[in-house]
């Protein structure tokens, strides 16, 4: 393994790690907060966060196996995990906000009793700040990594955050207002925001495994290949691209005027090639096809090029 790839591997393992401790406290925290004062936005809160726990245990294990190398049954290797990984976490989040409304609605309408709303709400904020800064850092790391496992992992923090943020405003409402409903209502509102959060995170996850094209990959690509195959005298079709939980794998089929040796014809395709690896973090995995562009209507009659 490149010194590199060991450190970046390095620094995605201590985050996810760092999100699994602070999903811990978390859970602790706001099972405190709901032992304390009842309140139905705080058990909604909490069961998030063991939702995350879970999410992140998953997401620790993917991550390390998205690492492990190619081998005969894998011939790509096993970065596709990480789009298993973000579905998960996504399906977390789904079951979690349909437990939260069901639970918000089960108590209002059986009755709704809150104590010790001023401590609630302190524990509450607290969670707020600390979700707020991981979240930013996970996001942050992930992107910079090209790693969606840790990116989605992330956004599932935020989501907590901004779980939280609406905890507290209900808590507040209630506190101040003495209108106890306050509490339900806005555990149902955030758990409508964190329902859109994880449908999100799963149609993230299905596209990527049916490989989906990014439109902003594919506009890079085209103007990387516009400007190269000029520059060499060719022409280029076929062009294709998936990602493969890691890095971009790209292949394209380069057109070569006939008198060119196939060592030119090489060596030229071979630049493209690099060009091509060097514009994406991590660099891409690029395949080139090498034709003939006097033949090339005889040999693929049904390829409109």
């Amino acid at each position: 393994m490149k010194a590199e790839n060991a450190k970046d591997r390095s620094q995605l393992e201590f985050a996810m790690k760092l999100s699994l401790f602070f999903g811990l406290l978390m859970f602790v925290i706001k099972a405190g907060a709901f032992w304390l004062t009842g309140s139905t936005a705080i058990l909604s809160d909490a069961a998030e966060s063991v939702v995350h726990v879970a999410a992140v245990s998953f997401a620790a294990y993917s991550l390390r196996l998205s690492y492990k190398p190619a081998d005969a049954s894998h011939l790509f290797g096993h970065a596709k995990i990480s789009f298993f990984s973000a579905g998960f976490e996504g399906a977390m989040i789904v079951i979690a906000a349909i437990y939260i409304i069901c639970t918000a609605i089960r108590k209002w309408i059986g009755g709704l009793e809150l104590d010790h709303l001023d401590f609630g709400t302190g524990l509450t904020g607290l969670a707020v700040i600390i979700n707020g800064i991981l979240g930013w850092y996970l996001l942050t790391t992930g992107r910079r990594k090209n790693s969606i496992i840790l990116e989605a992992n992330g956004k599932h923090v935020l989501t907590d955050c901004w779980t939280s943020i609406g905890v507290l405003v209900g808590l507040t409402l209630t506190w101040t207002t003495g209108w106890l409903p306050w509490d339900p209502i806005f555990a149902i509102l955030t758990a409508l925001n964190i329902l859109y959060s994880g449908g999100h995170l799963i149609a993230q996850s299905v596209g990527g495994l049916m490989d989906r094209a990014q439109r902003e990959v594919g506009d890079k690509l085209k103007k990387i290949l516009d400007r190269e195959t000029s520059r060499h005298g060719l022409d280029y079709h076929d062009l294709r691209y998936r990602d493969m939980g890691n890095r971009q794998a790209v292949e394209v089929h380069l057109l070569f005027p006939g008198e060119i040796p196939i060592r030119e014809g090489h060596r030229k395709a071979t630049e493209i090639e690099r060009v091509i690896e060097k514009a994406f973090t991590p660099d891409a995995y690029v395949t080139t096809h090498l034709e003939a562009i006097e033949d090339h209507s005889e040999m693929h009659p049904g390829n409109p090029h």
